[in-house]
């Protein structure tokens, strides 16, 4: 039955219907729990008879789920009311490219835009192992901008009936009854060979039926045409397209990039969708290469004037070829290209993180742009094409910041938890370059340089590190990082800091004798530009000064050329040059921070008048009198104390970074994590009046503590792996102090939370593609249970472990528990929607211990400024004006 306009359906008012399919119905519909439109599927009502079916779909539906990509629209999740079973999906607006191609062939231009962009959704899915398998033009929605989405991305094999290859019904797009003939027939014309054969398909079924969406896109017609669905399947299996409807002018690569897509035999078939990307990518690179050249017709009445013109032509190239030597003995001046200004919009959900370093990094042709973006709890670069509006998550590069490409572009490094890392752009794993180092970064010829104590180089063929310089070889810099290796691979330019951390200079090394010069002082993020100058920050303005890179020396005075640049405490100016002129930055201060007690209906007061660039990891003491909480300042990191009743802070640690505390349970100590030894994060005791040294709990690998059982015999950490991301485990600190781990697994583990019992431990696993809140037995060992149903992150037990609370998006959950003699968790509640500070892994907000309120880091402002890049094209020939060099 169809849903009424006006009707509800669990928490979606329905607004109207948006269309229908072999896969159920379509609504809009306004979900009323986080205020945002989105379209729903009612999936057809044999799936609520068939409940091994729909337990397929639901599995199905976990992996595509985590589907991650902006040319891909977002499955939400699945959910049941009224015994309807439906999927909540992302809303996309537009017209469907079958509306599209309905009016008539499109552009070779816009027609290899759009196919380039459906590749990139299909790249992204493929390396997740998901086929689309019913690609077909209403699939595709194209919005007023060009903009392009993948709607039911793998839909189709969760609707697949499990049947023997050898029936026709295995064809997922088959699968539903005869009586949606249109349905049938429209899904049909688009299938592969192997399809229809009702054979097992793998990604070349997508580039088949890629071929087919190109081939009508140019010529306005379906490939293979038909009156119905074994006439369609019959031409598909044995008759070629027509070739002649294609524009004889297209460029024959365009031509025979289609004849490989529609190739019958899949082993004959172009193999990877990302091959099929790149050469769209080459062609749309040269705009005139999209039609090929004609060769000029010539008759045999006309040959024997084009002899008198050909003696005509050579003496006119004569004349042409002196005019030319002349002018070329004559100094010439290039046209001065156009200065070019637009903005870059972060994707949605991901926003600039505060205080973490440097953001961005262009390649050295400008044409890649890398940032890091924060989704929730989690860091991780992106990329942007330059040349068009494409913007991905680059696999491996989770939890990174600081990013710098390679000489060549085809790799970027970045540091992780203090140790420096590279990825291959084109895919594949990411590889340590050191035990430990921030800042990777690429001289010319592919050595790479990263800062560890001092400055070390890797040779370009692979290595041990070798020193460069030590910090005690640079009196008066105790403390450097960002290098970066000048062009000419002689020096390398770095930040240097003095021992009051107050003194910030900008230095520069010679590599071929060693020499160390200061260039100037209280400036910050410096980098070379081949016009011969270093821009770096001062307040919160980029300057210019002209510097000689062959003697090394700065040869005039600084200019400001950007205002109201955004510089992070610490001095990381947000900008990026590239040698091509192209400058891309960040614009304002980055948003103050404040700490707020918020009740259960959402209403905030501010708990102090104090504000920081960065509060981080808040926690109540037992008694709630006292908050200790991290923060920010400058170049490093240091526990606090908040007293409640008379709002003063007071640090209770010093130097280095120190961060992520928790209390003993008598509230006499604060325990927390320090790198203060060799650089490693692990697990120190620190009285709470501050009396005393802080006493190291655990050596070796990275660990941060999350929480502490009821008699502060145990606590509980999360542990950094090369191999398997974050893990959770135990110390016990009565004996010998032997970290055990309880959770390492392939996936990624973090904020396990012991509960007031000590009994369960709630924690955050991506085992279903997304993070999601379980509970298990403590110390184990047992099964989870999975307690969030729409993604989660940060659980927090309330005090007297009746209650879970973690947040979902911008909403804060609570789930009653039953815990006697098992848990039996209710189903999840909204308590109120907030605007929040989420932390890199570990909850960043805190229970009061009545349960009725929560401590939360909020931004002071609205942080809409936050999204979007400020590019410049050709702003070297802008700079030359504002600087002009010797």
């Amino acid at each position: 039955m169809a849903l009424e306009s006006g009707s509800r359906l669990g928490a979606y008012d329905i607004i109207g219907p948006l269309g229908a399919g072999g896969m159920g119905e379509v609504y809009r519909a306004r979900d009323s729990k986080l205020g945002r439109e989105v379209a729903i599927k009612v999936l057809p009502e044999e799936f609520t008879q068939h409940s091994q079916k729909l337990a397929r779909f639901e599995r199905e539906a976990r992996l595509l789920a985590a589907l991650n990509h902006p040319g891909i629209a977002t499955l939400h999740g699945l959910e049941e009311a009224e015994g309807k079973p439906f999927l909540v999906m992302e809303l996309v607006e537009g017209e469907t490219l079958a509306e599209r191609t309905a009016r008539g062939p499109l552009s070779v231009n816009e027609a290899l835009t759009i196919s380039q962009q459906i590749a990139e959704a299909l790249e992204a899915a493929h390396e997740k192992g998901v086929i689309h398998r019913d690609l077909k033009p209403a699939n595709i929605k194209v919005d007023a901008e060009g903009r392009v989405k993948v709607l039911d991305f793998g839909l189709a094999k969760a609707f697949a009936d499990e049947v023997p290859e050898s029936e026709l019904s295995a064809s997922p797009t088959l699968s539903r009854d005869a009586t949606r003939a249109g349905v049938i027939l429209g899904t049909a014309a688009y299938m592969s060979p192997e399809q229809a054969k009702g054979k097992a398909v793998d990604k070349r079924t997508d580039i088949f039926s890629f071929g087919i969406v190109l081939y009508e896109m140019l010529t306005g017609k379906n490939a293979f045409p038909g009156g119905d669905v074994s006439d369609v399947l019959a031409r598909i299996l044995a008759v070629e397209p027509d070739w002649k409807a294609v524009p004889p002018e297209l460029d024959p690569r365009v031509q025979s990039l289609l004849r490989r897509c529609l190739t019958k035999d899949r082993k004959k078939r172009l193999r990877d969708i990302g091959d099929v990307r790149n050469e769209i990518e080459e062609i749309l690179a040269e705009p005139t290469g999209v039609f090929a050249q004609k060769p000029l017709a010539v008759s045999a009445s006309n040959r024997a004037r084009l002899k008198v013109a050909w003696g005509l032509s050579m003496l006119v190239a004569a004349l042409v070829t002196g005019i030319g030597v002349w002018s070329l003995m004559r100094p010439s001046r290039p046209e001065p290209r156009p200065l070019k200004r637009f903005t870059i919009a972060l994707p949605p959900n991901v926003v600039l993180p505060t205080a973490l370093g440097r953001l961005l990094a262009l390649s050295s042709d400008g044409t890649k742009l890398a940032f890091v973006g924060q989704t929730g709890v989690e860091l991780q670069l992106f990329l942007r094409s330059m040349d068009d509006r494409s913007t991905r998550a680059i696999p491996g590069t989770e939890g990174a910041r600081r990013p710098a490409f390679s000489a060549d572009g085809v790799s970027i490094g970045f540091d992780v938890q203090g140790q420096p890392f590279k990825v291959s752009l084109a895919g594949g794993p990411r590889v340590a370059l050191a035990e430990a180092g921030t800042y990777p970064t690429w001289a010319p010829d592919g050595t790479i340089f990263f800062w560890d104590g001092g400055l070390w180089r890797i040779p370009a063929g692979g290595g041990e590190p070798q020193a460069v310089m030590n910090s005690s070889d640079s009196a008066p810099v105790d403390r450097a990082g960002r290098p970066q290796v000048l062009p000419n691979g002689k020096a390398v330019l770095f930040e240097g800091y003095g021992e009051s951390l107050e003194r910030i200079s900008i230095e520069v090394v010679s590599l071929e004798t060693g020499e160390q010069r200061s260039l100037l002082a209280g400036g910050t993020t410096p980098q070379y530009i081949s016009t011969g100058h270093i821009l770096f920050a001062r307040g919160q303005s980029l300057f210019a000064v002209p510097f000689d890179a062959e003697r090394l020396e700065v040869t005039g005075p600084a200019v400001p050329v950007v205002e109201d640049l955004r510089v992070e405490t610490g001095g990381a100016a947000q900008f990026a040059v590239a040698s091509d002129g192209s400058l891309v930055y960040a614009t304002g201060s980055g948003t103050a921070l404040k700490l707020v007690r918020v009740d259960r209906q959402g209403n905030a007061r501010t708990i102090t008048e104090t504000t920081r660039p960065v509060f981080r990891d808040p926690r109540l003491s037992p008694d709630g009198q006292r908050l200790a909480v991290s923060i920010v300042d400058a170049l490093v990191t240091d526990v606090w104390l908040l007293e409640l009743g008379r709002g003063t802070l007071t640090r209770l640690t010093f130097g280095d970074t120190n961060t992520n505390p928790i209390w003993s349970p008598d509230g006499e100590r604060v325990i927390f994590a320090s790198n203060r030894v060799e650089g490693i994060y692990n697990i120190f005791s620190q009285p709470a009046d501050g009396s005393g040294t802080a006493e190291q709990l655990t050596t070796g690998a990275t660990r941060v503590p999350t929480s502490v059982s009821s008699d502060g015999k145990i606590v509980v950490f999360r542990q950094f792996s090369e191999t398997t991301g974050q893990d959770i485990g135990v110390v016990r600190l009565e004996g010998e102090r032997e970290p055990e781990l309880l959770l390492q697994t392939p996936f990624v583990e973090h904020s396990g939370m012991l509960s007031p019992d000590d009994n369960w431990l709630a924690y955050v696993s991506n085992e279903s593609g997304r993070e999601e809140i379980y509970v298990t037995a403590f110390p184990g060992p047992g099964g989870k249970l999975q307690i969030s149903t729409e993604g989660g992150t940060g659980p927090m037990w309330s005090r007297d472990g009746k209650e879970l609370f973690y947040w979902s998006s911008d909403n804060l959950m609570a789930v009653t528990i039953d815990a006697s003699p098992e848990l039996i968790p209710a189903s999840p509640v909204v308590l109120f929607e907030a605007s929040h500070r989420p932390g890199n892994f570990d909850p960043n907000y805190d229970v009061a211990p009545d349960g009725d309120g929560f401590i939360l880091i909020q931004p002071e402002q609205d942080e809409a400024a936050r999204i979007e890049l400020e590019v410049v094209l050709n702003w070297d020939q802008e700079l030359k004006r504002l600087v002009p060099t010797n």
